[in-house]
Protein backbone atom coordinates (compact mmCIF):
# COMPACT_ATOMS: atom_id res chain seq x y z
CA UNK A 1 0.00 0.00 0.00
CA UNK A 2 3.12 2.03 -0.05
CA UNK A 3 6.72 2.84 1.13
CA UNK A 4 9.35 0.97 -1.24
CA UNK A 5 7.80 -1.88 -1.48
CA UNK A 6 4.53 -0.89 -2.85
CA UNK A 7 3.09 -3.72 -5.46
CA UNK A 8 4.88 -6.20 -4.21
CA UNK A 9 3.26 -9.08 -3.43
CA UNK A 10 4.34 -11.75 -1.00
CA UNK A 11 3.62 -14.58 1.72
CA UNK A 12 4.24 -13.26 5.09
CA UNK A 13 6.65 -14.77 7.17
CA UNK A 14 6.96 -13.28 10.30
CA UNK A 15 6.15 -10.21 12.49
CA UNK A 16 8.51 -8.14 14.81
CA UNK A 17 6.66 -5.74 17.44
CA UNK A 18 8.63 -2.96 18.51
CA UNK A 19 7.23 -1.32 21.48
CA UNK A 20 7.10 2.48 20.98
CA UNK A 21 7.95 2.08 17.42
CA UNK A 22 7.05 0.32 13.61
CA UNK A 23 5.97 -3.07 13.37
CA UNK A 24 7.78 -4.98 11.19
CA UNK A 25 6.57 -7.91 8.78
CA UNK A 26 9.05 -10.30 6.51
CA UNK A 27 7.68 -11.68 3.34
CA UNK A 28 8.77 -13.56 0.64
CA UNK A 29 7.78 -13.16 -3.12
CA UNK A 30 7.30 -16.06 -5.67
CA UNK A 31 10.93 -16.09 -6.62
CA UNK A 32 12.16 -16.58 -3.25
CA UNK A 33 12.98 -12.80 -2.60
CA UNK A 34 12.67 -11.69 1.30
CA UNK A 35 12.09 -8.13 2.15
CA UNK A 36 10.04 -6.31 5.08
CA UNK A 37 7.90 -3.83 5.46
CA UNK A 38 5.89 -1.39 8.37
CA UNK A 39 2.48 -3.62 9.42
CA UNK A 40 0.56 -0.71 7.58
CA UNK A 41 2.33 -0.91 4.47
CA UNK A 42 0.97 -4.27 3.99
CA UNK A 43 -2.76 -5.23 3.37
CA UNK A 44 -4.02 -9.31 3.20
CA UNK A 45 -5.33 -10.37 -0.48
CA UNK A 46 -5.35 -13.86 -0.04
CA UNK A 47 -4.62 -17.10 2.15
CA UNK A 48 -1.25 -19.12 1.86
CA UNK A 49 -0.23 -19.00 -1.65
CA UNK A 50 -3.57 -18.55 -3.23
CA UNK A 51 -4.69 -14.88 -3.72
CA UNK A 52 -8.47 -14.25 -3.51
CA UNK A 53 -8.14 -11.28 -6.61
CA UNK A 54 -6.58 -11.60 -9.83
CA UNK A 55 -2.87 -10.01 -9.63
CA UNK A 56 -1.39 -7.75 -12.44
CA UNK A 57 0.71 -9.24 -15.16
CA UNK A 58 4.09 -9.48 -13.46
CA UNK A 59 2.29 -10.62 -10.24
CA UNK A 60 3.94 -8.79 -7.69
CA UNK A 61 7.49 -9.41 -8.43
CA UNK A 62 9.72 -6.74 -8.01
CA UNK A 63 12.87 -7.21 -11.13
CA UNK A 64 15.94 -5.69 -10.81
CA UNK A 65 16.86 -3.30 -13.09
CA UNK A 66 18.51 -4.94 -16.43
CA UNK A 67 15.59 -7.48 -15.55
CA UNK A 68 12.73 -4.72 -15.77
CA UNK A 69 14.25 -2.82 -18.65
CA UNK A 70 14.18 -6.21 -20.90
CA UNK A 71 10.61 -7.12 -19.74
CA UNK A 72 9.72 -3.41 -20.90
CA UNK A 73 11.56 -3.51 -23.80
CA UNK A 74 9.91 -6.81 -24.97
CA UNK A 75 12.83 -8.82 -24.92
CA UNK A 76 12.25 -11.05 -22.45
Amino acid sequence: MGGNNMGRIGVIGRLEKHPGSFEIVHLTDKEGHHFATRLQNVMVIGKGEKPWISLPKREGIKFDIIRDRAVRMGKA
